[in-house]
């Protein structure tokens, strides 16, 4: 069976955060600059785009808008400036004049993501919501996966990725019906089909084989069709060893061809989920297996797993998507007395305006300030990518995913020695 990539899941979750965040935003009106850079485009040639942009700008009527788009276009220079080349994977930009309240109380806010994977567009625009579209896209399914669709009368061959069917091939079996030709036997009959099937069986493995085993980085497949002939085929040695092994599921059908391809689409979300949580899944039982024979080779918890992290025990860092907690650094500028704690996102806001009305618990000055906050997902997969630990997010889909976020707090690790 595939796994997915072991830094996907960090990379994924850290796209899918800016964009939740990305999509809250909006102006008052076509004020919000959006700007994406594909790989290998000169940071010089989109500059002096910008700079034409700008002057454009001056035409618009109104005071404020122009206002604010000059202002946005300047932020999204200002940090093009920062790149020498544009980074392997592209990179996007968003700038804006976001409300806070009434009018004027607008705050220019700026984004800078690079993709975790290439983007291949080049655009620049202005509108009331950022442009995030190319981003999202990112985060859809990819991945390729085989269906073979088999009866006794024929066989589908197909493709999905994403929701994109692409029929590759159909085949006939040849093979008479149930009922039995006249003056024949019925063991005679019956052992003659057998044959029939045996060799239609082979045929059709050798077309699986020869479709499916060319296809570059096929995630699995996919079996389906009509009654138990799917079940035979599967479980004889018909399929070349590398393909068997990435059976990922044998589905019931109405029909081979195209109807029948048709329900497997509509399965196609429930299959995927499936394939993409195999992997967390076999990490959180493993972890659960670790706790529960008391190896000492597993741990769990914020502080224990920090500990770990720091001495550079951890081999994987298991942290939920659905985690939510922050890490809030605080520093007093009278003495230097430095804390950090732990807060949810919920609590956030409320925490940095108690902080600057409380005092130090070492000089008694009102003067604690908070340095930075921080995602603790991101904090702790940094502590973890010093020592070369792996990083796996897991969501709560699952029944695993649940319980490592409600019944172990959601951070746990896999020790490297005890």
């Amino acid at each position: 069976m595939s796994s997915i990539d072991r830094e996907n899941s960090l990379l994924m979750y850290r796209l899918k955060r800016q964009l939740e965040e990305l999509m809250t935003k909006e102006g008052r009106g076509t004020e919000l600059v959006s700007l994406y850079i594909p790989p290998g485009r000169p940071i010089s040639e989109v500059m002096n785009n910008l700079r034409q942009e700008y002057s454009t700008s001056a035409n618009i009527k109104s005071d404020r808008t122009r206002k604010n788009v000059q202002a946005a276009i300047d932020r999204v220079m200002q940090r093009l400036k920062l790149f020498r080349e544009t980074p392997p994977t592209g990179l996007a930009i968003f700038a804006g004049a976001i409300p806070q309240g009434e009018p004027g109380s607008e705050r220019m806010e700026t984004y800078v993501v690079i993709p975790p994977e290439p983007i291949g567009i080049s655009y620049y625009g202005c509108d009331a919501h950022f442009f995030t579209a190319p981003l999202e896209e990112l985060l859809k399914e990819k991945d390729t996966y085989g269906i073979l669709l088999i009866d006794s009368s024929g066989a589908t061959y197909a493709t999905l990725k994403g929701r994109r069917l692409e029929v590759l091939h159909e085949i006939t079996s040849g093979i008479p019906g149930k009922h039995r030709a006249g003056g024949q036997s019925a063991r005679r009959f019956e052992r003659l089909r057998e044959m029939e099937l045996n060799d239609f069986f082979h045929r059709a493995g050798r077309h699986a084989n020869e479709l499916f085993l060319s296809i570059k980085d096929l995630k699995g497949i996919v079996i389906g069709g009509p009654g138990p002939t799917k079940y035979d085929f599967a479980k004889g040695d018909y399929l070349n060893y590398v393909l068997k092994e990435n059976i990922i599921t044998i589905l019931d059908t109405s029909y081979i061809g195209e109807q029948g391809l048709r329900e497997v689409v509509a399965k196609a979300g429930e299959i995927i989920r499936g394939v993409r949580h195999l992997r967390e899944r076999e990490l959180v039982q493993y972890f659960l297996f670790q706790i529960g024979h008391d190896t000492g080779l597993a741990t769990y918890g914020e502080g224990e797993v920090r500990e770990q992290l720091e001495k550079g025990a951890v081999k994987t860092l298991l942290v939920s998507e659905a985690l939510g907690l922050f890490r809030v650094f605080v520093r007093c500028s009278s003495c230097d007395y430095r804390e950090t704690f732990t807060v949810t996102k919920r609590e956030l806001q409320a925490f940095e305006m108690k902080i600057q009305s409380t005092q130090c618990p070492k000089c008694n000055a009102s003067s604690l300030t908070i340095e930075r906050s921080i995602d603790i997902i991101d904090e702790l997969a940094e502590l973890a990518e010093k020592t070369g630990a792996q990083v796996e997010v897991i969501s709560k889909e699952t029944e695993e995913g649940e319980m490592l976020l409600k019944s172990f707090g959601g951070i746990a690790a896999l020790l490297r020695y005890v």
